[in-house]
């Protein structure tokens, strides 16, 4: 299969991977052949970028970094959880502790991982899926720095919480991205202190969960908020969820922020080294990310065009390229580069 923009598909491509609600339900199933309808629909659900399957690329699989079924639970256990603390209800810990600890021995049983797959999302689950994909990037960065398994539970359940204060501001504060004044800004900014406030109070949760929820907008330069904290007065945890929160709203629609490729995500990181995170968090979150994730289709500085079919871990800014003769992908007998074996070639850039 490949990755391909909502704006060029065409009627009868056939949908790659399934996409869902927010509570886990299918919305458009794998295998689907895509009418007018459907891709009209899309759209409208704010979706961008989907995966079609394609004959030429019927061996490339882009792999989730966590089994679809324990992304799905963990996206309706968010959902329940918020749901409970807009009531005042107690959270469910037993499954909330179960998934979670499904996600860490997932992830721990993994020898290399890189994060190689684009998420699908929609306006009415983007919340529910950020939380998620914020817990499994938090969780591989927490494994690549050695913390044990208790510290990575830990950091799993507040990254999955991070953004629980959330639930108590009004909607159109939430939506309103691009246009909110500064007294919606600083209502905004409180849902981490919103969220301090109800994680430090649920005795069955870790006091260091709501601290991330707290400091998980802290930067080592003290230009964050709510507290303006330096260094190492934020906590190592927070720091983990923060790199992790940001990587993946750049790389999200329905953000807030201009969605950008992870490429581009990757040299953002980068830049603020120094500034908003430590050195050795991102280098080694960077280790761990595919800058051109399985699926892409990109040029190459040789005028082709390809896909890129497998990585190399060691190096993921170095992926397999899979091009084809004709520009405009015609059915041909494709060639692959290795971008570790050909130095001398490289990605202009990356088509969607």
């Amino acid at each position: 299969m490949r990755q391909v923009s909502v704006n060029s598909l065409k009627i009868g491509d056939v949908l790659g991977k399934t996409i869902y609600s927010s509570n886990g339900r299918v919305l458009l199933g794998k295998g689907v052949k895509l009418t007018p309808l459907y891709i009209s629909k899309m759209r409208d659900m704010g979706i961008t970028i989907v995966y079609i399957e394609d004959d030429r690329f019927e061996d490339v699989i882009p792999e989730d970094v966590i089994d679809e079924e324990n992304r799905r639970e963990a996206m309706a256990i968010i959902e329940q959880a918020s749901q409970a603390v807009r009531l005042g209800k107690n959270l469910d810990d037993f499954h909330l502790r179960n998934i979670v600890s499904k996600i860490v021995e997932e992830i721990l049983f993994k020898k290399d991982i890189l994060v190689s797959m684009m998420d699908i999302r929609s306006k009415d689950n983007y919340t529910f899926a950020h939380s998620v994909n914020v817990c499994v990037l938090a969780t591989v960065l927490g494994k690549v720095m050695h913390l044990d398994k208790e510290k990575l539970e830990t950091l799993a359940i507040g990254a999955l919480l991070h953004d629980i204060g959330m639930v108590h501001l009004p909607q159109n504060t939430l939506e309103n991205h691009e246009q909110r004044t500064e007294e919606e800004e600083e209502e905004y900014r409180t849902h981490t202190t919103l969220g301090f406030e109800e994680l430090r109070k649920r005795k069955e949760l870790n006091l260091v969960v709501a601290h991330i929820a707290f400091q998980h907008h802290e930067y080592i330069d003290g230009t964050g908020y709510p507290r303006q904290l330096k260094g190492d007065e934020i906590h190592p945890l927070a720091q983990i969820v923060a790199i992790a929160d940001l990587y993946d709203k750049l790389t999200s629609d329905n953000s807030g922020m201009k969605r950008v490729m992870p490429h581009e995500a990757c040299e953002i990181l980068m830049g603020l080294v120094g500034k908003q995170f430590p050195l050795e968090p991102v280098r080694l979150f960077l280790r761990n990310i595919a800058a051109y994730p399985t699926g892409s289709t990109v040029r190459l500085n040789t005028g082709e065009i390809g896909v890129v079919v497998d990585q190399n871990p060691s190096i993921p800014t170095r992926p397999v390229v899979r091009v084809y003769d004709e520009m405009n992908y015609e059915a041909g007998q494709g060639k692959e580069y290795n971008m570790v074996d050909n130095r001398t070639v490289f990605i202009n850039e990356v088509l969607v």
